[in-house]
């Protein structure tokens, strides 16, 4: 988890026609482009940040009660066209996470529910702000 400030910046440079890469302030990077080639287009990558920064919150309040044995999260949306201009519509998060028999196994089945609840209510970033609507400034330097 990124910790420090509560400001968070990327910055995205143009590699060649169509293609980028962003990276933060630790040095990581991720190529991305308009969807030609094998790389993520910018809508995948924010259904991706979706499924990851939930997967995070649940990740870490279940493991602590027991290893999940298989955890996967699929995100989905309908990328449509109207009079709001482009947008996704129809999103939906489906987890596919199993633990192992037992009690510890059970203790993480029973708390599932109420931490997805938690992370798409209160805790992931990346989810409240899609659903809350922030509004987002635009500056050319």
């Amino acid at each position: 988890m990124a910790t420090g400030s509560a400001h968070r910046e990327v910055s995205v440079e143009r590699v060649s026609n169509g293609r980028f890469t962003v990276t933060n302030s630790r040095g990581g990077a991720i190529t991305f482009g308009t969807g030609d080639g094998t790389d993520f287009t910018p809508t995948e990558l924010l259904l991706a940040a979706l499924g990851g920064c939930t997967a995070i919150d649940v990740d870490i309040l279940t493991s602590r009660r027991a290893e999940p044995e298989a955890f996967e999260v699929g995100v989905g949306a309908n990328k449509v066209r109207d009079e709001g201009g482009n947008h996704l519509t129809d999103i939906e998060v489906t987890f596919r996470i199993a633990f192992p028999d037992g009690e510890d196994g059970d203790a993480a089945r029973a708390l599932l529910p109420d931490v997805v609840k938690k992370s798409h209510d209160r805790l992931c970033t990346v989810g409240r702000t899609v659903e809350l609507g922030t509004p987002i400034a635009t500056r050319i330097e």
